[in-house]
């Protein structure tokens, strides 16, 4: 079974910037789309954004222009840089990889907390 194992999260102030990552146990050079989710209080898991193996990026809607995500594939690791955070923006925070944005190979790890503060 994959481990993923994401850090970089915290408490900060909205306009604030944080930057997470995303380690697997496994290579992810072959993984087409490694992918960020979150899931604040009482709301369904939603993707915030992904990468292809061939770096071709998708955002949603309301981190466009805020998050950039990318990946080492050397290192097995995936980030996400979040600027202008929002308390919005409040979440836990997961990776995984799959062959699409929503079809997912693994177990999701513990994810990080983001707390952005107004």
């Amino acid at each position: 079974q994959v481990q993923l194992v994401e850090s970089g999260g915290g408490l900060v102030q909205a306009g604030g910037s944080l930057r997470l990552s995303c380690t697997a146990s496994r290579s992810i050079s072959s993984i087409n789309v490694m992918v960020w989710y979150r899931q604040a209080p009482g709301k369904e898991r939603e993707l915030v954004a992904g990468i292809t193996s061939g770096s071709s990026t998708n955002y949603a809607d309301s981190v466009k222009g805020r998050f950039t995500i990318s990946r080492d594939n050397a290192k097995n690791t995936v980030y996400l840089q979040m600027n202008s955070l929002k308390p919005d923006d409040t979440a836990v925070y997961y990776c995984n990889g799959g062959r699409t944005y929503y079809n997912l190979y693994w177990t999701w790890g513990q994810g990080t907390q983001v707390t952005v503060s107004s």
